[in-house]
Protein backbone atom coordinates (compact mmCIF):
# COMPACT_ATOMS: atom_id res chain seq x y z
CA UNK A 1 0.00 0.00 0.00
CA UNK A 2 1.23 3.47 -0.87
CA UNK A 3 2.01 5.81 2.01
CA UNK A 4 -0.03 8.99 2.08
CA UNK A 5 1.69 12.31 1.51
CA UNK A 6 1.75 15.03 4.15
CA UNK A 7 -0.81 17.00 2.12
CA UNK A 8 -3.12 14.00 1.84
CA UNK A 9 -2.94 13.39 5.60
CA UNK A 10 -3.71 17.06 6.27
CA UNK A 11 -6.71 16.81 3.96
CA UNK A 12 -7.97 13.74 5.82
CA UNK A 13 -7.58 15.53 9.15
CA UNK A 14 -9.60 18.46 7.77
CA UNK A 15 -12.36 16.06 6.70
CA UNK A 16 -12.47 14.49 10.17
CA UNK A 17 -12.67 17.97 11.71
CA UNK A 18 -15.51 19.05 9.39
CA UNK A 19 -17.36 15.84 10.23
CA UNK A 20 -16.99 16.53 13.95
CA UNK A 21 -15.19 13.26 14.63
CA UNK A 22 -13.32 12.95 17.93
CA UNK A 23 -10.97 10.24 19.15
CA UNK A 24 -13.57 9.00 21.63
CA UNK A 25 -16.09 8.14 18.89
CA UNK A 26 -15.52 4.41 18.36
CA UNK A 27 -14.08 3.13 15.12
CA UNK A 28 -14.12 6.55 13.48
CA UNK A 29 -12.19 7.96 16.43
CA UNK A 30 -9.66 5.15 16.25
CA UNK A 31 -9.08 5.91 12.58
CA UNK A 32 -8.69 9.61 13.40
CA UNK A 33 -6.04 8.75 16.01
CA UNK A 34 -4.17 6.62 13.45
CA UNK A 35 -4.29 9.40 10.85
CA UNK A 36 -3.05 11.92 13.45
CA UNK A 37 -0.14 9.62 14.33
CA UNK A 38 0.73 9.08 10.66
CA UNK A 39 0.57 12.84 10.10
CA UNK A 40 2.94 13.54 13.00
CA UNK A 41 5.39 10.90 11.76
CA UNK A 42 5.25 12.14 8.15
CA UNK A 43 5.68 15.74 9.30
CA UNK A 44 8.74 14.79 11.35
CA UNK A 45 10.24 12.80 8.48
CA UNK A 46 9.75 15.60 5.96
CA UNK A 47 11.22 18.20 8.31
CA UNK A 48 14.38 16.17 8.87
CA UNK A 49 17.54 17.53 7.35
CA UNK A 50 19.34 14.44 6.15
CA UNK A 51 22.65 16.30 6.14
CA UNK A 52 22.39 16.09 9.94
CA UNK A 53 22.59 12.30 9.60
CA UNK A 54 26.11 12.19 8.19
CA UNK A 55 28.29 9.91 10.26
CA UNK A 56 25.33 8.01 11.69
CA UNK A 57 24.24 10.80 14.05
CA UNK A 58 20.51 10.17 13.67
CA UNK A 59 18.23 7.14 13.68
CA UNK A 60 15.83 6.44 10.84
Amino acid sequence: MKDLTLNELETLLAVFKKAGIEESMGEEGELLARVQQAHAERQELESMDFDDCLGGACKL
